[in-house]
């Protein structure tokens, strides 16, 4: 390859997974311009390559994004790889099977990804997205802040509109996190949520609005359900927060975001169980885990959050 084709494929990305969700991923990196190489892995590869055709068709727009079909080779020299793989729930399906059979899929892809790279960056979309974290940090044996899930970002990116919805406010000055697991038992942070660095409360009554905090919340959590309920699946929302993620590490911007990994000793009790706390990202994934501080109800609703995903992971990861 000659030594201008490789400057231009310098930023290469891999999503492993051409369904609905890696596929409007893999589209939306491309239409932020995130890197000059993406690659689409899949069992499928007539899915792989179409869905990366479509997609490079339209690249004559933008600048030049090389847009194709690739295979696990191409995860040694990828800057990030993104997991998407995995079944979608079924009505009749409890949380626990699908659990077990999409930790399955991805050990697989694990697998294959460290037949190839040495010391990947890896984030995890599959769900559930705690437990399938859990599961590549221990097949992969990489340290816990090169492998990251995607975690309640998407929940507090739905948690922040609700709120500038509710606040007629600019949902870029709103300030607030959803921790905890992906899952039932996430808590909204409300103490340490501020507009504009306003705390919430006072903001909201300034501009006169009540603020229904047990409806946010409760929007907020079943926020994936509703769509899938009208829509059967859902796939943009997570798309954009990925793509977020992404560029805060491809840009290396110590950016801090709700994801997901390993604990570590210093949380003590919680050391080994995959929740989203505040991190700051890097090029090396998760630089610095923070403590947000909280109320004394809200560190309790942690400690639930943090037991149920505990016994979660333990139950799934049990049986392989």
């Amino acid at each position: 390859m000659g030594k201008c084709m490789t400057k231009s494929r310098k930023n290469k990305l891999v999503v492993v997974g051409a369904g609905k969700v890696g596929e409007a991923i893999a589209y939306t990196l491309m239409v932020r311009k995130q890197a000059n190489d993406i690659v689409l892995v899949d069992l499928n590869e007539n899915k792989a390559k179409g869905a990366a055709l479509d997609i490079a068709h339209g690249t004559s727009f933008f600048k030049q994004v090389w847009m194709r079909k690739g295979g696990y080779e191409e995860c040694a020299d990828a800057q990030l790889i993104v997991i998407t793989a995995g079944i979608a729930r079924k009505a009749a399906q409890t949380r626990l099977d699908l659990a077990k059979t999409n930790v399955s899929i991805v050990r697989n892809i694990t697998r294959n990804i460290m037949e190839h790279a040495t010391s990947p960056l890896i984030l995890v979309i599959s769900n559930p997205a705690d437990v399938t974290t859990a599961v590549v940090t221990e097949e992969s044996g990489l340290p816990a802040g090169r492998v990251l899930g995607s975690g309640t970002s998407l929940d507090t990116a739905r948690f922040r509109y609700f709120l500038s919805e509710a606040l007629k406010v600019n949902i870029e000055d709103v300030n607030a996190y959803i921790l905890g697991e992906h899952g039932d038992s996430q808590v909204p942070i409300w103490s340490a949520a501020n507009i504009g660095g306003v705390p919430i409360d006072e903001y909201a009554a300034q501009v006169n609005v009540h603020l229904d905090k047990t409806a946010i919340s409760k929007r907020t959590k079943e926020g994936g359900a509703e769509v899938i309920q009208m829509k059967g699946a859902t796939f943009y929302g997570i798309a954009m927060t990925v793509s977020n993620i992404v560029e805060r590490i491809m840009k290396d911007e110590n950016a801090i975001l709700p994801v997901a990994h390993v604990l570590g000793e210093d949380f003590g009790s919680w050391a080994g169980v995959v929740i989203s706390m505040p991190c700051i990202l890097g090029l090396e994934g998760v630089e610095k885990t923070l403590k947000l501080p909280m109320t004394e109800k809200e560190k309790a609703a942690m400690e639930l959050s943090v037991k149920t995903v505990q016994k979660f992971q333990e139950n799934v990861m049990s049986n392989h």
